[in-house]
């Protein structure tokens, strides 16, 4: 069996110690016990990659003591507290301090199995953000421009790397966001060309009344408005690199320009006879297979396609998610000179389900919405950018099913409290939920009740 999570279980109560111990192992965690809470601080540090379940009314350091040198000793460690009936009020307060969850006595076995679940998952996810930070603090390279451990983005990189150093021209294909400008410029900076200009240009937003002077440049009075000569693209880029994005949707008639520029290596201003040498490495982009567009030259694709490169959609390398996500976060906090936010597991869980249509620059927009607004989850974020309201029910099929009931539930909760102006006893009646229960989803869900009061 798979071990589902570790567990330091506390208890000073030899028969409930055991009991709980032998429900946790079934349950397929692995468990360390103690009878006493100073024995329990020997085996929590930094590495311990589980969670702490302790009662709460213990002699000598008793479970509040617990929970507060757990803390001090590993920030953000998921502490449970198993606690008496009476002892609601305090557990409550206790999770205000920093308890992870409480647990009433006698507790029903399956929630604590849940509840521990839960925690290990929290714990699991916090020692993966911490591993991204060092990971992404010793990478170098092209490792450090071009983010992602997944397959296909290490192939992509090796292949980037081979192809710097041969000087052909290449295709970059890949859908929009994905990149493909941050791989043409590494192909740059990774060639023997990277002490000349980088020139981009994207074929699809300038005006086809003005790109042919775009990359070609003009001399005076070669149009009404050429008041003076104006340097192109092409020849800016002499010994440089020319980066073409969306080269699909260049005109046809400027098509055969480009052809004779790549295959003579010269160039003609607007209203000149003068032929310009240039010596240059074109990189063009495309969204589609040029190979299949009609309106493409064939002879121009194949004088451009000695070397292509593919670059993955985000949706096939969700691995990389995370660590780019913390990338961004980390520099938006930078610029911002605060500390990053840090993911709780329904943010992480959300960032893993969801498809990325926009790819990593949608990521990137996301990433940057949640580090300037602490109050807005992940799925806050991604609900709004598809124009739906805060309270409104998601029928996503991007995001799985739990975290779809979990927003339902937390919007309910929240209609709740709104009709009811924060009524905790109104809403419990309306909801059918014990006031223990509700306190827990609020909680949970980083609901306050004084957000609603008017």
């Amino acid at each position: 069996m798979d071990i589902r999570g570790h567990v330091i279980l506390v208890d000073d109560e030899a028969m409930v110690r055991q009991s709980t111990e032998q429900w946790l192992k079934v349950c397929g965690f692995s468990v360390d016990s103690f009878a006493c809470a100073e024995s329990a601080m020997q085996a929590i540090d930094e590495n311990f990659s589980g969670v702490v379940v302790t009662d709460v009314k213990m002699p000598g350091m008793d479970g509040l003591e617990l929970l507060r040198e757990a803390l001090l000793k590993v920030s953000g460690m998921p502490v449970i507290l198993l606690t008496a009936h009476g002892d609601v009020d305090m557990a409550i307060s206790a999770m205000r301090k920093g308890a992870y969850d409480f647990i009433e006595k006698p507790y029903v076995p399956e929630r604590l199995a849940e509840t521990v679940q839960r925690a290990c998952e929290k714990r699991r996810l916090v020692l993966e953000n911490h591993k991204l930070q060092q990971n992404l603090v010793s990478m170098s390279g092209v490792d450090a421009r071009i983010i992602g451990v997944s397959p296909a983005i290490q192939r992509l990189k090796r292949e980037l790397v081979k192809l710097a150093e041969q000087d052909t021209h290449v295709i970059v294909y890949g859908e929009t966001g994905t990149g493909k400008e941050l791989v043409a410029q590494c192909l740059h900076e990774y060639s023997h060309r990277k002490k000349h200009n980088f020139v981009p240009i994207n074929c699809g937003a300038i005006p086809e009344s003005l790109i042919e002077s775009e990359l070609f440049g003009h001399e005076a009075g070669a149009f009404t408005s050429a008041a003076k000569r104006r340097v192109g693209k092409f020849e800016y880029s002499d010994k440089g690199t020319l980066f073409l994005d969306e080269i699909e949707s260049m005109p046809a008639n400027l098509q055969i320009k480009l052809l004779r520029a790549f295959q003579e290596g010269v160039i003609e201003r607007l209203g000149s006879n003068t032929a310009i040498e240039v010596d240059l490495r074109v990189i063009a982009a495309s969204k589609v297979d040029l190979r299949d567009d009609d309106n493409f030259r064939e002879d121009l694709f194949y004088r451009l396609s000695i070397s292509q490169l593919h670059i993955p959609p985000l949706r096939e390398r969700l691995e990389d998610v995370p660590l780019l996500f913390n990338h961004y976060l980390k520099i938006v906090a930078s610029d911002h000179d605060k500390n990053p936010r840090t993911l709780s597991v329904h943010d992480h869980s959300t960032l893993m389900s969801y498809q990325w249509p926009g790819n990593v620059r949608e990521l990137k927009n996301i990433a940057i919405r949640f580090s300037l607004d602490a109050d807005l989850s992940v799925a806050d974020i991604l609900m709004a950018s598809e124009g739906m309201s805060h309270t409104s029910k998601i029928h996503s099929k991007e995001l799985s099913l739990a975290i779809q009931v979990a927003n339902f539930e937390a919007d309910v909760i929240r209609d709740a409290l709104s009709f009811h102006q924060g009524n905790i006893k109104l809403t419990m009646e309306q909801l059918d939920l014990p006031r223990r229960t509700l306190n827990q989803k609020m909680i949970r869900y980083g609901i306050n009740r004084n957000d609603f009061k008017c």
